[in-house]
């Protein structure tokens, strides 16, 4: 495993990252993981990683995009002087696309790559490991208008990750993988904020991508 006794992984995104994590000023929130993919990740740490183990904080916050994840950058990823980074954002630069009502908060491609650039080229000379995560949608259906969007933002990350030499864990995959056995509104009601099993999913993808060799 190459996260190493006494190392610290900063796990940062959207809410499928927060979740659970208490809200704003509820005491214990800096070190709270949630019930999400987060607290599963520690916890099989906890059983691999011999004493003291790895310290792993959870910097998810629903609803952010790429602009949100800038503007607390310096806070809560280069702040916390992790020794592994793991990013996962970019649903909501794509959903609110499809959202009328919120449209304008929308990130086109081209920003989110450009953004998100230059923030990992910010935090790789400052970690041992980065991990990067794709935003995913629920639906089988490649054609389907909001999965083809969000396909288009895995690519990004996946390139991003060749670029700054970072571990990729492909979560849309993991969901496709899902719905060979299960319907997708079983996975997720919404296509977006899994249940367990989505949970289960990306913690193992997470665990295999960060134990690879390179």
């Amino acid at each position: 495993m190459p996260l190493l006794p006494g190392e610290r992984l900063v796990m940062i995104g959207d809410s499928i990252t927060e979740w659970g994590r208490p809200k704003p000023g509820t005491p214990g929130r800096a070190t709270a993981l949630g019930h999400g993919y987060v607290s599963l990740v520690a916890a099989r740490l906890g059983r691999q990683v011999p004493p003291p183990g790895v310290e792993v904080l959870n910097r998810g916050v629903g609803g952010n995009t790429v602009r949100d994840l800038a503007a607390r950058w310096e806070e809560d990823a280069l702040g916390t002087r992790p020794h592994w980074l793991s990013v996962m954002i970019g649903i909501n630069d794509v959903w609110r696309s499809f959202d009328p009502a919120r449209r304008a908060e929308a990130v086109p491609p081209e920003e989110y790559e450009r953004t998100l650039d230059l923030l990992l080229a910010r935090a790789r000379p400052a970690v041992r490991g980065l991990v990067l995560l794709a935003p995913f949608y629920v639906e089988p259906d490649r054609s389907a208008p909001m999965r083809a969007r969000m396909d288009q933002f895995g690519a990004i990350v996946a390139r991003l990750a060749r670029r700054h030499r970072a571990r990729f864990v492909d979560t849309q995959a993991e969901m496709d993988e899902l719905m060979k056995r299960a319907a997708p509104g079983a996975i997720a009601g919404d296509r977006v904020h899994v249940g367990a099993s989505g949970h289960e999913a990306i913690a193992r993808a997470f665990l295999a991508a960060a134990a690879a060799d390179g």
